[in-house]
């Protein structure tokens, strides 16, 4: 794979499965180097007899399908270009979709009600007066902002305190009825009454928002029955200062409309639970997924995700391992007809789906080297979005005892050439298993080696097919990545080794699989060595190269540079900092690259973004002054309009320049002969 590939790289959404169990539908995106975005469309597939996939939308970017309870409708998001994306509706057998909302900043999740009739979503409310909500006042004429909270933007969104994300619902269109026709000036109708009247797109239904206040929500799961409505929010005294949250519980008419009383609290920040999602079984069982803030409700290091069961009377039920299975708080959660759920659990560099029961037994749906991220079931069939080292997303059907594939996706990308990774596990210094992989590229050696580290650091690699990793094999570079402690996937002690110990046992972990990398693999040349990362890998790439100079070039990206800078800079620095590398001064230099960013002699590209909220720009732009200022070689790329998620999802030409610099880079200080200097990697 070389970069300008990318547009190969179709990725594809949680499936939902239509009510008779025949088809799912998925929405599938890819990058778009002519219009510099993602484009995607849905795409249904049946799931009896030969699967074929055929587009059934054709709309810029439709995302998020489900079908309707009652299967007659399917719902989506859609985003036209430049625009944000609203919810739309339509006929489940095909047709023209119906615009349900019209959310200043666009719709970012919702639900169908039990009766079909009703949706609720979830939406920014912009202050009146910013964000365009009044023509002719653009971001530089706002009125000033004033801050009165630790937290009040987040990397992505920017500000949150004047666009608090609440909860609306909207009743359902008829997708059969009459269309609903524009109005034409005529005698007697006022100029402004068709202004007014223009407000809300034709035939779009008003939209009720059912909750207020200072603070966002997230998730959203109705009761079986429909008459309450479940979400996420954090609204306790100490929520600026802790992390913990809440399950809010609103109670709804019958019609779905206002609440019909204040909304109850029905799980409080006492119970010392960071909530991530939340599904509703048919008994009326709330199922969560959190995470232990512990008793400082701030707590968070390497705090594995559980799945708690969340009785009307009582304290949370823990069903999982604290210590041993760590499950994914960012997917959603299926509850199966028996009233058992599905979950992904993360572990040793797979994301495996498993079945949870109310007692807490866990049984495993898949086994293979897989990274599953959604899942829907309807009756016996469970069907689920996948990656792995031949695909960047597919979709299967669980059958014991493997998957059965409904699609193939990612031919298009495997005729360009796939490396595959090799995994291995090395016993480090002291004696603990390192477990990563490596790739290296066709022919006999010797390779330069790139030593990659990932962000987090509670995170993995995984058996997914890595798109940096395959465009710098693909330049003739071996690539080496582990799972140093610190990340997610081994267990509760695994990732915690590292609190208030950063640049200890990790550094190690890194340089003691990048040592039994060289030595089990005789076309690794270990004279021609580069160290790169981003996030908290570019925080253990800068600490390394302050204290093992054996590299001949390294690439610090979006990096976590500036432990002391960090806080009251970026969108976590409240928390991170504190709990990650602590609060005594002493400590927290001991532990600080940009304390010892005087030793560095390795020449280093720092790569940022400019809207970065997470790491932000002036942890780059120090550390960059720094090394300038000490006569190292270095220079810093500034990345205009991106955030943290630049590698991610970035635009797509600023995606491909960025590999074009990373080559570059690597071009100059470890050229090889498919990436000589001088020759744009794109050319």
């Amino acid at each position: 794979m070389k970069a300008p590939d990318l547009p190969l790289l179709s990725a594809v959404s949680r499936p939902s499965i239509h009510p008779d169990g025949s088809r799912a539908v998925f929405s599938l995106a890819h990058p778009d180097f002519a219009a510099d975005d993602y484009l995607g469309q849905l795409w249904t597939v049946a799931l009896t007899g030969k699967p074929s996939p055929r587009r059934v939308t054709r709309g810029h970017r439709d995302t998020a399908p489900r079908f309707s309870p009652d299967g007659r409708l399917l719902a989506f998001l859609r985003a036209a270009a430049g625009g944000p994306a609203q919810l739309h509706v339509v006929d489940a057998a095909g047709g023209e979709p119906l615009q349900v909302t019209n959310a200043p900043l666009g719709v970012t999740d919702y639900r169908w009600r039990p009766d079909s009739r009703v949706l609720g979503f979830l939406a920014r409310v912009p202050e009146t007066g910013r964000y365009g909500t009044v023509p002719g006042i653009d971001p530089g004429s706002e009125p000033p902002r004033r801050i009165t909270t630790l937290r009040y933007q987040s990397n992505g969104v920017g500000y949150t305190v004047d666009q608090r994300a609440h909860v609306f619902l909207v009743d359902v269109p008829d997708v059969w009825g009459e269309p609903a026709a524009a109005p034409t000036p005529s005698p007697g109708v006022e100029p402004a009454d068709l202004a007014e009247s223009g407000r809300i797109p034709l035939g779009v239904p008003c939209a009720r928002q059912v909750t207020t206040g200072d603070f966002d929500h997230s998730g959203l799961a109705f009761a079986p029955d429909g008459s309450k409505l479940v979400t996420i929010s954090a609204r306790h005294a100490g929520r600026d200062r802790d992390l913990a949250t809440e399950l809010v519980e609103l109670l709804l008419d019958p019609a779905g409309a206002d609440p019909r009383v204040p909304e109850r609290i029905a799980l409080g920040a006492e119970a010392g639970l960071h909530i991530g999602q939340v599904a509703w079984a048919a008994d009326g069982t709330i199922f969560a997924l959190a995470e232990d803030v512990g008793e400082s409700g701030r707590d968070f290091v390497a705090r594995t995700t559980g799945l708690y069961l969340l009785r009307s009377e009582g304290e949370p039920v823990r069903l999982t391992d604290p210590d041993e299975i760590d499950l994914d708080n960012m997917v959603e959660l299926s509850v199966t007809a028996d009233g058992s759920v599905l979950a992904h659990s993360k572990s040793r560099g797979r994301v495996q789906l498993v079945r949870v029961s109310g007692d807490g037994v866990i049984t495993p749906v898949t086994s293979s080297a897989v990274v599953v991220t959604g899942v829907d079931t309807v009756g016996e069939s469970i069907v689920f979005a996948f990656q792995d080292a031949l695909t960047a997303g597919d979709i299967a059907l669980a059958e014991t005892p493997r998957l059965r594939r409904l699609t193939d996706l990612s031919a298009p990308l495997r005729e360009t050439g796939i490396a595959s990774a090799r995994e291995l596990t090395v016993t480090g210094r002291d004696g603990y298993p390192v477990h990563g992989w490596v790739l290296t590229p066709p022919g006999p050696g010797p390779h330069p080696v790139l030593l990659t580290i990932h962000g987090g650091p509670f995170a993995q690699y995984t058996v997914a097919l890595f798109d940096e990793a395959q465009v710098c094999a693909d330049a003739g570079y071996a690539v080496v990545m582990c799972n140093p402690r610190g990340s997610s996937g081994y267990g509760h002690a695994h990732g915690r080794a590292i609190r208030q110990r950063m640049g200890v046992l990790d550094q190690a972990d890194v340089l003691d699989f990048l040592d039994g990398a060289l030595a089990e693999d005789s076309s690794l040349d270990p004279t021609r060595l580069g160290i790169m990362g981003g996030s908290y890998g570019g925080y253990l790439t800068a600490w390394t190269i302050a204290h093992d100079h054996r590299f001949t070039a390294a690439i610090v990206e979006r990096g976590y540079l500036d432990p002391e800078a960090f806080v009251g800079t970026s969108d976590i620095g409240d928390s991170f900092t504190d709990e990650y590398v602590g609060t005594d001064p002493e400590l927290v230099r001991a532990q600080s690259p940009q304390a010892c960013v005087g030793q560095v002699r390795t020449p280093t590209l720092v790569m940022h973004s400019a809207l970065d909220l997470r790491c932000p720009l002036s942890q780059a732009e120090r550390y960059y002054s720094a090394l300038k200022r000490g006569g190292v070689t270095t220079e810093l790329v500034i990345f205009p309009g991106e955030n943290h998620e630049l590698s991610r999802a970035g635009s797509p030409r600023h995606r491909l320049r960025r590999f074009d610099i990373i080559l570059d880079w690597w071009a100059r200080h470890l050229p090889t002969s498919e990436n000589p200097p001088g020759v744009p990697s794109g050319d």
